[in-house]
């Protein structure tokens, strides 16, 4: 396996992510920042199956990026191709496999209680997880971003693509947001980043 992709993750992690990639002889390739997803899974034309994880993830989160991945392709091999991709397969494949890294040597004591809380029930992304979402920043490297939740009411914003929005009011789980230039409303998740505009 190529030495690249280990150093994403941590150190005591590394002997175990070796022997399941090695079992599952997957495609892992390590990609530039794609600001939609933190990674995916496809099965390729040639019948192998390949898992990309974006290169900008910290070291918890690149592990937990791999390990989901990884589930995809088991559940498929497990349960075959008609699952639904975040399903009971999927969940129950997720948190087997990363039941053994849920310990001291691999994350920071501080977020195992997440994590646990976490896997009873894991979600199509770990994002949706405001306090899981909050204890993993602080491991990123130091940016100038703020999650949406942290805005208040009226705070500009921008997002990657330059578009500028107003925070609105918060529904039941997400928060209206106003875009500036057309007047349309979005929802946004309460994890979203985004960048603060000053006024």
């Amino acid at each position: 396996m190529q030495t690249q992709l280990l150093d994403f993750i941590p150190k005591e992690a590394q002997p175990q992510v070796e022997a399941l990639l090695a079992k599952d002889n997957l495609v892992v390739k390590v990609k530039k920042e794609r600001k939609t997803k933190h990674g995916d899974y496809r099965q390729l034309p040639n019948r192998k199956h390949q898992i990309t994880v974006n290169a900008n993830l910290n070291q918890y989160r690149f592990l937990m990026t791999l390990i989901h991945e990884v589930a995809h392709f088991e559940a498929y091999i497990k349960f075959g191709r008609f699952i639904k991709p975040h399903g009971k397969e999927w969940k129950i494949t997720f948190q087997h496999l990363m039941l053994p890294f849920l310990r001291p040597e691999v994350f920071p004591i501080e977020l195992l209680p997440l994590l646990a809380n976490h896997f009873k029930n894991p979600k199509a992304s770990s994002d949706t997880d405001t306090k899981l979402a909050l204890a993993l920043k602080q491991f990123d490297e130091p940016n100038d971003k703020i999650f949406v939740f942290e805005l208040n009411l009226n705070q500009r914003f921008k997002l990657h693509n330059d578009k500028v929005f107003i925070r609105g009011e918060k529904r039941r789980k997400r928060f209206e947001c106003t875009e500036v230039k057309t007047g349309k409303l979005y929802l946004f998740n309460p994890n979203a980043e985004v960048e603060l505009l000053e006024e």
